[in-house]
């Protein structure tokens, strides 16, 4: 779908929404997804506060956040927290570890970030947790580094599951970082089912993945059970779904024929107003989705 497909699409939904108020049927719910945005992908020079508003003002549910909590004070902790309530939103999940799973030398300090992260976890009532596998270690065969990866990724879980937390793993695309363990959801996805943990899942990044590798659907529905969170920007980029080759239509129509109950999360650089921009997001996913029957 090109751009003017896109905003050809908005335009339908938007007179759809007339005609049924006018008839007095109910216009479409959030239908199957919870809706969120990465805070980082917002101007960094607005403040925390006003970007949380523009989340809400676009009707989202939630909020995730990379490293903004690490300079709030336990005062800051509060009044964002009361922030989010006030605005109806939830952090629904968090990053900020440094160190990777993928590397059988640093498991005590992956253990160590963990249990200083899952405090402001659980004080920002926030229930899951994104990790990165860290760099491809120079000599290390591959299949060492996937092991390290299970047996560690294995013990982060079990440490999270104490705290009811969940656990998501990110692939990150060798374009964006040439030295990354991990690059594709097909390896996440082998790492995921053979450590066999309930609360760890891969996070379905759909740009990396297309930078990566492509062929999107088939590995998101031959995986849906693993698949804990997806991020949602267009190649190239980064920006608004519509405004590169991805086929967000088919992607929103399948998350929703598999009964993807989870958060649809944009990570993307607006390239208008950002309220305009997210707000038009979410409601193409949202129209995608009542289409679901067109995909077979």
């Amino acid at each position: 779908m090109n751009r003017r497909e896109f905003h050809q699409s908005l335009a339908g939904l938007a007179a759809m929404h007339v005609f049924q108020n006018k008839h007095l049927v109910p216009a479409p719910t959030q239908g199957p997804f919870r809706f969120s945005v990465m805070l980082w992908t917002l101007d960094h020079k607005t403040p925390v506060e006003q970007c949380m508003e523009m989340v809400a003002s676009a009707g989202y549910q939630g909020v995730q956040l990379v490293n903004e909590y690490r300079a709030w004070s336990r005062q800051d902790m509060h009044r964002m927290k009361a922030h989010m309530r006030s605005l109806g939103l939830v952090c629904d999940t968090m990053s900020g570890i440094k160190t990777g799973f993928a590397d059988p030398r640093t498991t005590h300090a992956l253990l160590a970030e963990c249990n200083a992260l899952i405090p402001v976890a659980l004080e920002l009532e926030c229930p899951q947790i994104i990790l990165l596998s860290g760099p491809r270690i120079a000599g290390m065969p591959p299949e060492v580094q996937f092991k390290a990866s299970v047996d560690n990724l294995q013990r982060v879980a079990d440490l999270a599951a104490k705290h009811n937390l969940r656990i998501v793993i990110e692939p990150i695309d060798p374009l964006e970082n040439p030295t990354i363990w991990l690059t594709s959801v097909a390896d996440g996805f082998r790492i995921v089912r053979t450590a066999a943990r309930p609360n760890l899942k891969v996070l379905y990044d759909f740009y990396h993945e297309q930078r990566a590798a492509g062929n999107l659907l088939e590995k998101l529905e031959n995986n849906i059970e693993w698949v804990g969170l997806v991020h949602i920007a267009d190649v190239p980029g980064r920006h608004e779904p519509g405004t590169g080759e991805i086929d967000y239509g088919n992607i929103y129509r399948k998350l929703a024929a598999l009964n993807y109950d989870k958060y649809v999360a944009m990570e993307y650089y607006p390239t208008e107003d950002p309220v305009t921009s997210l707000r038009t997001s979410r409601l193409f996913a949202l129209h995608a989705a009542q289409t679901k029957a067109q995909i077979r």
